[in-house]
């Protein structure tokens, strides 16, 4: 790949030998290795020699020599934490006694003099050195294996310093500061030199008696387009590590990393998580993939093909994060988000006004649609068919706040994380006149921002500010949004809807036709389904919402449930080898008519059940997933008074919404705002549509859901 070509990952194979690339069946895949009387295990991190630096020195040995005296231990040693050079605490002046706490700056940094040694003196250097100098490469072990003729291999996931980046070092940089990277290789365990530890930033002002050998990592580098990416918000929504992970880490960094540890604490996964992180997974589970996604997909291992069911098979490409090849159905939306982004590349310096608006109900593939067509342009830049440009996308559900928008942006371009207002300054500055800036900030930046209804505001000044950048010269800023309200243009401010132009792509449900190409060409390597069973999920899901998702989610609920059929006792019923009608069936009562929503939907009286239709209601004619009390009472009254039901009172109403969020029907915000208080439904509105569509004592309703 061309990345790799430029920055040149090329660990060194102190034996020289030809490189046979060999089967997945010749690999035994382990979790630890024993090299070199050292010990590797998956998770870790090392340092990995260059081609250049094949013979091993005196530097692999871990020691620092003074750089006042030029001596080698003998005394305790202090660290400048500016030039990171060590200092014997009797060589300064005045001497220290003891190595003080906090930051510690030598005397030659004070006076902003360059910390070398005499040009006839040799000094030792440490492979933290040789790393920070780009003489070593340092990675994470993915996975460990043993070729069939017994030597062993790592895959490693790179690390980088500052300088290695498009940006070069900058001001907020730290010392120690790496970046890690999506580029993976796999290599000989021989490249190895020893370990090293790399801890995130919280973890790392915490440490204490590590070693030299210590960095922290807070962001991850994209190398296509050159943009940053903070490792903790990819793990805002995940499982949170366990306690006794946290404390094997700080013990093992307690420990000194000069010695191999006998046995490193793999990470752990926390299983047992509370109910507010459990309600945002349940509502990020029918919300649409965003490009952060892409980071968290599900890695399968390179022979997982191997004595796989049927089944298996169908679960793992019916899974929501397994990446088709292409998208079926969408060909026509893929041809004109193309053609807006060529057209937008092409025009350079006289691109004014680049925005495009994307509309379309949950689940039809707005945003997938969006990154297939980048990973189409990424093909077209490897070829150099299309000018270099940077790429930031970001989910408005992600944002703690819309003013929010400034800080990860800013974040995204320059590695550094600012206040709002801060970024939203630099923000201008930089789109007022990107073509001064030279290098890679001078470069088409391409922003995608998903949910796009969720950043409108009182004032509406984040929209402004989103789409009044494109139109200023020289800004080489496009902008691509999306939400589910079609008509949001029309909803903004006059002075927004002119900025956003008339570029718009709209996308419509899903039929059972389509639905039943996307899950056959899901499909398509396997013969797990019957044909009749396939149609049976697409014309349930296409009555109820169209939503590609959630016909995926029915018929991987029915592969497991046909699974678990086989292996059960019942030899007739586990004799049939295909996923037919009958399972399909159990998934759909199961995923539609969920337990929590029908006995609710028993226990409601007649004005609660009203109440989540005009959530529902509020839900289709916004588009927007969250709502306040006030909007859902007004509906409420609307649905009432035209259909002859007596509206009940304000009081009533809060009674029943108070009930609902006792029940985990809904989601609200605290009650001290009143009528302004926020509400969100707690399940996807079809679980409603499908409950209350043959409601004896309220028929009317149907014609709302």
């Amino acid at each position: 790949r061309s990345v790799k070509r430029d920055l040149g990952f090329s660990p060194v194979l102190p034996r020289a030998r030809s490189r046979r690339k060999s089967r997945d069946g010749d690999r035994k895949y382990v979790s630890r290795i024993e090299w070199n009387d050292g010990v590797f295990e998956v998770g870790e991190d090392v340092y990995v020699r260059k081609l250049e630096s094949a013979e091993r020195d005196e530097s692999d040995e871990e020691v620092e020599d003074c750089r006042v005296c030029g001596k080698v231990g003998g005394e305790v040693m202090i660290e400048c934490d500016a030039c990171l050079g060590g200092f014997h605490l009797g060589c300064l002046e005045p001497p220290l006694e003891e190595v003080p706490g906090g930051d510690w700056i030598c005397f030659k940094c004070e006076k902003k003099e360059a910390v070398g040694e005499e040009p006839s003196r040799r000094r030792h250097r440490t492979a933290r050195e040789r790393l920070l100098a780009k003489e070593l490469w340092a990675a994470r072990i993915e996975r460990l294996w043993m070729e069939a003729d017994g030597s062993p291999w790592f895959s490693g996931r790179w690390y980088l310093v500052p300088e290695e980046t498009a940006s070069g070092r900058q001001p907020h940089n730290g010392s120690r500061e790496l970046f890690r990277t999506k580029h993976v290789d796999h290599n000989e365990v021989e490249s190895i030199l020893r370990h090293c530890y790399v801890f995130s930033p919280e973890d790392f002002s915490k440490a204490s008696n590590e070693g030299d050998d210590v960095f922290y990592c807070e962001y991850d580098y994209e190398m296509k387009w050159h943009t940053f990416k903070r490792i903790v918000d990819l793990a805002d929504h995940d499982f949170e590590e366990h306690e006794e992970s946290k404390a094997s880490n700080k013990k093992r960094r307690s420990s000194t990393p000069n010695k191999t540890p006998n046995k490193t604490p793999k990470r752990k996964v926390n299983v047992g998580f509370t109910m507010q992180k459990f309600f945002i997974l349940l509502y990020q589970s029918h919300t649409e993939v965003t490009g952060s996604e892409v980071l968290r997909r599900k890695i399968f291992p390179e022979d997982s093909g191997k004595d796989l069911t049927e089944i298996e098979k169908a679960k793992i490409a019916l899974s929501l994060s397994t990446t088709p090849g292409s998208l079926p159905c969408r060909e026509k939306e893929c041809k004109e988000i193309e053609a807006f982004v060529t057209d937008a590349l092409k025009e350079g310096l006289e691109n004014l006004g680049k925005c495009l608006y994307i509309s379309g109900v949950p689940g039809t593939g707005k945003t997938a649609t969006v990154l297939d067509v980048m990973r189409r342009m990424e093909k077209k830049l490897s070829t150099k068919e299309i000018q270099p440009y940077r790429f930031v996308a970001m989910n408005g559900l992600r944002l703690t706040s819309p003013e929010q928008t400034y800080t990860v942006l800013h974040e995204a371009l320059t590695g550094q994380r600012l206040s709002w207002k801060r970024a939203l300054q630099l923000l201008d500055e930089r789109f007022s006149n990107c073509k001064s800036l030279g290098g890679v900030d001078s470069r088409p930046c391409i922003l995608l921002v998903d949910e796009l209804d969720l950043l409108v505001t009182r004032s509406q000044s984040v929209l402004y500010n989103l789409f009044d950048w494109p139109c200023r010269p020289n800004s080489r800023l496009m902008v691509i949004g999306i939400a589910n309200t079609i008509d949001l243009p029309e909803r903004l401010l006059p002075r927004i809807a002119s900025r956003m132009g008339l570029q718009r792509v709209s996308f419509s449900p899903y039929s059972y036709i389509q639905l039943q190409e996307i899950i056959s060409f899901r499909l398509s390597g396997t013969e797990a389904f019957e044909k009749a069973a396939v149609e049976f999920a697409s014309r349930k899901v296409a009555a109820v919402s169209g939503d590609a998702r959630r016909a995926l989610e029915l018929c991987r609920r029915a592969a497991e449930l046909a699974e678990c059929r086989q292996k059960s006792g019942d030899l007739e019923e586990s004799n049939t080898r295909l996923i037919g009608m009958a399972d399909v069936e159990a998934a759909v009562t199961e995923m539609f008519q969920a337990p929590h929503v029908q006995v609710a939907m028993r226990m409601c009286s007649k004005h609660a059940k009203i109440f989540l239709v005009a959530m529902v209601y509020e839900y289709h004619r916004t588009g927007m997933v969250e709502t306040t009390f006030d909007q859902v009472s007004r509906a409420q009254s609307l649905l009432c008074s035209n259909n002859g039901e007596q509206p009940p009172d304000k009081d009533v109403l809060l009674s029943i919404g108070c009930k609902l969020g006792e029940c985990r029907l809904l989601l609200c915000e605290t009650g001290s705002r009143h009528r302004l208080q926020k509400l969100q439904l707690n399940f996807p509105s079809d679980d409603v549509s499908f409950a209350l569509r043959d409601c004896l004592d309220l028929p009317w309703i149907t014609k709302y859901l």
